[in-house]
C-alpha cells in the first residue's frame, strides 16, 4: 500500500467521524477536548482572533490581535494546542503607538493592535504586528510571560498589515508585510540582527492582488513558504502558498491549501506548526466574524507533494473543515483561560483589558485590598459607553450557557454617575445603577439609551448577564446575591469594529469627576 493510499484512507476515516458530528455554525455544544480522546472545534469558542502560533520545545505560544483594547496583543500558552491559557499581553501602554489609543481621544475603533507573529530565535521571543495607521511595531522578551520591552517602530506609514518574520541558515532575518493601500502588494525586507530596524531600500515584491493577507513565513525541509489567504468575489477567502528554496528568490510556485468553507465562517488566518508527537496543525480562527467574533479552531495539516495542504482531504485537495479529530496529545494537567476574578491581587489577571489605554489614577486595587474601584470621570461624550474611558473587560464565550455576575458597593457613588455591568463591540448595552439627587436607581441602557428602574437602597448590588448559543443576552439583579429578579430588555449581541462582543464593567459620570463604585468580584459561570 503506497504512503499516498495510507494518507487518503485515514483522511476518509476522520472525514466520516467529523461529518457525523458537524454541527450548525455556531450552534456546537461540544468544544475543546472530550472525554474519548478527540477534541472538538472550536477549541477556543471566543474571539481570539488573526492567530499566529509556534512551538518551542514542547511549548506551544500564540497570539491574537487585540485592537484598541489595553494591554495588548494577547499572548496564549499550550501544551497540546487545544488546551490554552492567558500568559499575558505584550503591548502595556498602547500610547507607545500613537495618542488615538489613550482614554482622553478612543479614535481607533476597528483599528490600533492588527494581525502579526510571534517568532523564537536566539532564545528570545519576538513579535512583529502592525497597525493601519501608525506602521510596524516589535517587541521582544526572554519569556512569553514578559515583561516585554518597549515598542519599536519599524515602519512608519499607514496603509500595511498582516507581517511577519524569519530567519535563514546564516541568521540573516527577514521581514515580509503587505501595503493593503496599494493592491495588497507584500514585500519581502532585510532586517537588523537585533530585529530593531528593516532595510527600506531591500523591498522585493513576492506577491500581490486578490485581497491577499494573513501573511505567515515558515521553513520545512528544503522550501521557505508564504501562507496566506486571498479573496475572490462569489468564492470567498480560502489559504494559498507560494514557496521558494531560497527567501531571496521570487516565490513563484503557488499553490491552494484549504477551500473557502463559508459554512464554518472562512478559517483562513493562523499559525501552522508540527506537534511535540510529529504531527502537522493549523491553529486558525474564522475569520468572518459574528458576535462571538472571529474563534479559534484546530485544522490537521497533511504534507502532500512538499505542501502542508490543510484540514479534510477524503473529497480531494484543497482540503475543507474538520469539525473533530484526535487530541494531538493528551496531558494530566488541563490549562484553562480564566475568565473569573476575586481581584485579590495588586495587578489585574492577564484576561482583563481596558477599552482604550486606561487613565490609571481613576482605578485601584489596593485601595480597598479584594476589591477593584472604578472612579467616575466624564466620558468624551456624554451618555456613551464607547467614548467613556477605563471601562474594563474580557471577551465573551459563544457557549450553551454563559452565566456572568458583579458584587458592587454602589456606596460612595454621585449625581451622575453611571456604573454597571455592559456588553458592547460597535453597539452597546449594560445594567447599572444611575445617581441622580443624592437617589441610586437601578437603569438599563442600549446605545446612549437609558431606561430608569426602582430605586436602590442598598448598598450593595449584585448585577448579572445571561446568554447562550444564539448570543441574546438577559440581565438580572439582586440585592443579596442570592434571589436574581429579571430588568431591561433582551439585548443581541452584535459583530463590529472586527470585534466580537465584550462583557465590561463600567463607571463614568456625566457631569463631574467625583463617585466610585468597589467591585468585590466578577465570577464567569459557562459550558
Amino acid at each position: 500500500m503506497t504512503k499516498r493510499l495510507i494518507i487518503l484512507l485515514a483522511a476518509l476515516c476522520a472525514w466520516r467521524m467529523a461529518i457525523s458530528q458537524q454541527p450548525s455554525w455556531g450552534q456546537w455544544t461540544r468544544w475543546g477536548q472530550q472525554p474519548d480522546g478527540t477534541y472538538c472545534n472550536p477549541v477556543l469558542p471566543s474571539d481570539y482572533s488573526d492567530l499566529d502560533c509556534i512551538r518551542v520545545g514542547d511549548d506551544y505560544y500564540a497570539i491574537s490581535s487585540t485592537m484598541q483594547f489595553s494591554p495588548g496583543m494577547t499572548v496564549l500558552h499550550s501544551r497540546d494546542l487545544v488546551n490554552w491559557e492567558i500568559v499575558g499581553n505584550a503591548v502595556t501602554d498602547l500610547t507607545q503607538i500613537g495618542p488615538a489609543l489613550n482614554w482622553d481621544v478612543m479614535n481607533r475603533y476597528g483599528r490600533g493592535v492588527w494581525a502579526g507573529s510571534i517568532r523564537y530565535h536566539k532564545d528570545r521571543f519576538y513579535i512583529f504586528f502592525g497597525t493601519p495607521d501608525e506602521g510596524y511595531f516589535m517587541t521582544s522578551a526572554p519569556d512569553a510571560a514578559g515583561p516585554w520591552d518597549p515598542l519599536i517602530c519599524l515602519m512608519a506609514d499607514s496603509g500595511w498589515d498582516d507581517c511577519t518574520a524569519i530567519w535563514d541558515d546564516e541568521g540573516q532575518g527577514y521581514f515580509l508585510g503587505t501595503c493593503f493601500r496599494d493592491n495588497c502588494k507584500t514585500y519581502m525586507f532585510r532586517m537588523a540582527d537585533d530585529c530593531r530596524s528593516i532595510d527600506l531600500e531591500s523591498a522585493r515584491l513576492v506577491n500581490e492582488g486578490n485581497h491577499r493577507e494573513a501573511n505567515k513565513l515558515i521553513r520545512h525541509g528544503k522550501y521557505y513558504y508564504l501562507i496566506f489567504s486571498e479573496h475572490k468575489r462569489h468564492l470567498g477567502r480560502y489559504v494559498m502558498a507560494k514557496r521558494d528554496t531560497c527567501l531571496t528568490g521570487d516565490f513563484k510556485e503557488e499553490h491552494q491549501l484549504l477551500l473557502p468553507c463559508r459554512e464554518a465562517n472562512e478559517p483562513n488566518q493562523g499559525g501552522i506548526v508540527e506537534g511535540t508527537e510529529g504531527k502537522w496543525y493549523f491553529f486558525t480562527h474564522h475569520g468572518t466574524g459574528d458576535w462571538s467574533g472571529r474563534i479559534a479552531s484546530l485544522l490537521p495539516v497533511t504534507w502532500i507533494d512538499g505542501w502542508p495542504m490543510l484540514g479534510d482531504l477524503s473529497a480531494g485537495m484543497p482540503g475543507s473543515m474538520v469539525w473533530t479529530g484526535p487530541m494531538p496529545k493528551i496531558e494530566e494537567e488541563r490549562l484553562t483561560i480564566a475568565r473569573s476574578d476575586e481581584f485579590d491581587t495588586s495587578t489585574l489577571a492577564p484576561q482583563w483589558q481596558w477599552n482604550y489605554q486606561p487613565r490609571t489614577s481613576m482605578f485601584s486595587l489596593t485601595e480597598r485590598p479584594g476589591w477593584i474601584r472604578l472612579k467616575a470621570f466624564r466620558p468624551l461624550v456624554p451618555g456613551q459607553l464607547l467614548k467613556a474611558g477605563n471601562t474594563l473587560t474580557q471577551r465573551s464565550w459563544r457557549t450553551s450557557a454563559n452565566c456572568v455576575t458583579i458584587k458592587a458597593d454602589v456606596s460612595n457613588m454621585a449625581d451622575g454617575q453611571h456604573a454597571g455591568l455592559c456588553h458592547f463591540s460597535s453597539t452597546s448595552s449594560g445594567i447599572g445603577i444611575v445617581q441622580e439627587k443624592g437617589a441610586r436607581y437601578l437603569e438599563q441602557h442600549i446605545d446612549g439609551h437609558y431606561v430608569k428602574g426602582e430605586r436602590i437602597e442598598h448598598l450593595y448590588i449584585w448585577l448579572q448577564t445571561r446568554w447562550g448559543l444564539d448570543g441574546m443576552a438577559t440581565y438580572y439583579y439582586s440585592l443579596d446575591g442570592c434571589h436574581f429578579v429579571p430588568f431591561g430588555e433582551p439585548y443581541r449581541m452584535v459583530w463590529g469594529h472586527y470585534r466580537g462582543d465584550r462583557i465590561g464593567v463600567y463607571s463614568f459620570n456625566d457631569h463631574t469627576e467625583e463617585g466610585w463604585i468597589d467591585v468585590d468580584y466578577l465570577h464567569y459561570r459557562g459550558v
